[in-house]
């Protein structure tokens, strides 16, 4: 059974940090691309960066260029998300995913306040 176990949200002031982690299951991680997808309260999902098998990864979301930065351990089934200088527009759950695989985490939540 293909799962994502996405933590390491949290409540953070702004210009703080986070890092996000997601163990998948299920599958043969090592041979398939990884994605972090955001969803902020009444808006849609949104694709936030992805990475390839070889560790090559892009940041999707304009807003976040330059701040986030996405990882992976292919030893551990893990991919990472840090965030860095965050922002309150930055507020969402967060959920990592592989594409080729229907199946979602239940996320984590972020939210950035003063």
């Amino acid at each position: 059974q293909v799962q994502f176990v996405e933590s390491g949200g949290g409540s953070v002031q702004p210009g703080g940090s986070l890092r996000l982690s997601c163990v998948a299951s299920g599958f043969t991680f090592s041979d398939y691309g990884m994605s972090w997808y955001r969803q902020a309260p009444g808006k849609e999902r949104e694709l936030v960066a992805s990475i390839r098998t070889d560790g090559a990864s892009t940041i999707h979301a304009a807003a976040v260029k330059g701040r986030f930065i996405m990882s992976r351990d292919n030893a551990k089934n893990m991919v990472f998300l840090q965030m860095n200088s965050l922002k309150p527009e930055d507020t969402a759950a967060y959920y990592c995913k592989a594409p080729a695989w229907g199946y979602w985490g239940q996320g984590t939540q972020v939210t950035v306040s003063s």
